[in-house]
């Protein structure tokens, strides 16, 4: 190749260059999205953890649904009423009460008091359970499995398996609610941070069956819904459960409770 072809693909390819250039440039002005500056700054306050515990694909996709109305500024449960409050700022309008809430495991079925059908060796994950006969070796069908599929879900390290129970660091705990999602028995719950006293079984057996299944299971008996001053306990399909706006923790349920199901938190 002589000199004169050389300069002549040099030419090619830097008027090439030029050329896509002042397209990609003229083309990013044209196309360009504007950001309202209030969504990079709500981004900012919020805690960047990504959990996804208020509904939206992580803080980026909160702080869009915000800056449009479409969530309110206090909806970051990891952030809780500080991270409202600046949120609220930046926005201009008030914060509004928040609550914080925290996670529950509706289960006491460890090692000592709760029966095992058969030794177990296997996949240990709580989700794969619903393919092993009698869905697991615990004799109760309703109870925690103890495999952690909460435990690997959680950011935090707020919850643990104790005992062949899980149980949840109430201070570590920030309400994303991805331990509730994952467990497929529905045990955990994310209840007011104030409350007093839970039920701690989500059996809903007859008396007998949850008997021979666990030593602290809930038979259904009612008595804590007939002692219980302002009505917050009631008993349905042979389980109790507790209306937290209704309960003031005075235990009296936790006192009468025969099979000690009703726990002061």
């Amino acid at each position: 190749m002589n000199i004169t072809g050389i300069v002549a693909a040099a030419l090619t390819v830097s008027l090439v260059g030029i050329f896509v250039g002042l397209f990609l440039g003229i083309a990013g002005i044209k196309f360009k999205v504007e950001t309202d500056e209030r969504e990079e700054a709500v981004l900012g306050v919020l805690p960047g953890n990504n959990c996804g515990g208020c509904g939206y694909a992580g803080c980026s996709g909160l702080a869009a649904a915000i800056v449009k109305g479409e969530a309110p500024v206090n909806a970051c449960p990891v952030g809780g009423e500080p991270v409202g409050i600046r949120v609220a700022e930046i926005m201009g309008v008030e914060a509004g009460s928040s609550e914080r809430m925290v996670a529950f495991v509706h289960c006491q079925g460890d090692c000592e008091k709760a029966g095992t059908d058969y030794e177990y060796t296997g996949v240990e994950d709580c989700r794969v359970m619903g393919f092993v006969p009698g869905g697991g070796p615990k004799a109760c069908n309703s109870g925690c499995m103890g495999y952690g599929s909460c435990v690997k879900e959680c950011p935090f390290e707020a919850i643990h398996v104790v005992n062949g129970v899980a149980v949840v660091d109430r201070q570590a705990c920030k309400a994303c609610g991805k331990c509730v999602a994952v467990c497929p028995r529905h045990l955990i719950s994310l209840i007011p941070y104030r409350a007093k006293t839970e039920v701690a079984c989500k059996s809903t057996d007859k008396g007998p069956v949850t008997m021979k299944a666990c030593q602290a299971g809930c038979v259904g008996c009612g008595i804590c819904a007939k002692i219980c001053p302002s009505q917050a306990v009631a008993v349905t399909d042979f389980h109790a459960e507790i209306d937290q706006e209704k309960c003031t923790g005075c235990g009296a349920c936790v006192e009468k409770c025969p099979k000690k199901s009703i726990i002061t938190i």
